[in-house]
């Protein structure tokens, strides 16, 4: 195989083959090729392309969406790991060099179409790939990359050998330059569905963002929040069902006799005085410590009535141990002093 040979697409399972095939200046002066060489080949006609400042294609022919995405991280990473001893190989099946994207990743909807989304565009079809950098780095937006700043950059996600960010900030990075409702709406809820994420998860980075003054992204979050908590009471009568838990009484309000509210409840097993409530607040610039939850726990425990609080995000990852700890709260409640008398109601 020679530098003429043209390479069909593949999938992003063959990246490190990629990376033989898109190299920065850098990794190709350490394999002993010449500026004025590199010249000659980025030539018109010529058997190498230069795809981005600093980074070449050793084919001619389009890039793949996977060389893309290659090329595009390597312009934003910083300084980026090889071995000087590998030997230029564009395309062949010998020795792969590793690489890091030291301070890149991939974000926005190129990062959600990576993880799966229906409604994200392939990463193919993008005019730009949105890449995240730290704040202070000097670079610049051009060709097809964006860049976009953070002061503190997340753990990234590799998926196929790809820096991803994670879920809630590459939608936060997709909603900033989104205008359609829907659009908008649909991808905060497929996050959900899928189960890459927690409602609150997306509601923190968008309110980082400050996202949340615009009143398309305010209404795709209450619809979020709807979902999220839909999904998250069908995990919670699962864990009742499949561990074998007592029925409780489910959506039930609270009241001392004659007296006022004492806050709703998900679930409440009356003989044992258990009271389980899910904790699917979205964090909020007001939000603090003593917040409704903690007023309404505080209260309850003074009347002898046991409270667990279950976030969606335990339900989800593990569910039969937040079953056990419900259990024990249930089989505890023989050695406590009798709960003060309550009137329960339908919520």
């Amino acid at each position: 195989m020679n530098h003429n040979t043209p390479l069909s697409p593949r999938p992003l399972r063959h990246l490190a083959d990629v990376q033989q095939r898109v190299l920065t200046t850098a990794q190709l002066r350490a394999r002993g090729v010449s500026g004025a060489d590199v010249t000659t080949r980025c030539r018109p006609g010529g058997s190498w392309q230069q795809l981005l400042p600093g980074v070449f294609l050793l084919r001619p022919g389009p890039a793949t969406t996977e060389e893309r995405l290659h090329a595009v991280l390597l312009y934003a990473a910083r300084s980026p790991v090889t071995e000087p001893g590998v030997p230029l190989q564009p395309g062949g099946d010998g020795p792969h060099a590793p690489q890091r994207y030291a301070d890149a990743m991939v974000t926005g909807l190129a990062a959600l179409a990576l993880y799966g989304f229906p409604s994200a565009p392939p990463p193919g079809s993008l005019d730009r790939v949105d890449v995240l950098v730290p704040r202070l780095r000097r670079l610049r937006s051009t060709g097809c990359v964006r860049i976009v700043r953070t002061p503190a950059m997340p753990q990234p996600v590799e998926l196929a050998g790809v820096p991803v960010a994670p879920v809630p900030r590459a939608l936060a990075d997709a909603v900033a330059d989104l205008t359609d409702a829907g659009v908008v709406r649909r991808l905060l809820t497929e996050a959900v569905r899928g189960g890459h994420c927690e409602p609150a998860a997306v509601v923190r980075e968008l309110t980082q963002a400050r996202l949340l003054s615009r009143p398309h992204v305010v209404d795709a979050v209450d619809s979020l929040l709807a979902e999220g908590r839909a999904i998250a009471e069908d995990r919670l009568y699962r864990m009742v069902a499949e561990h074998g838990l007592p029925d409780p009484v489910w959506n039930v309000d609270l009241r001392l006799p004659g007296g006022p509210s004492l806050g709703g409840l998900d679930a409440y097993w009356p003989d044992h005085a258990v009271a389980l409530e899910l904790d699917t607040r979205a964090p909020r610039h007001d939000d603090d410590i003593w917040s409704e939850y903690a007023r309404k726990r505080e209260q309850l425990e003074r009347l002898g009535i046991t409270v667990v609080h279950v976030t969606p995000k335990k339900l989800r990852d593990s569910a039969e141990q937040q079953a056990t700890v419900v259990r024990t709260a249930l089989m505890a409640a023989g050695d406590r002093e009798p709960a003060a008398y309550v009137v329960v109601l339908p919520r």
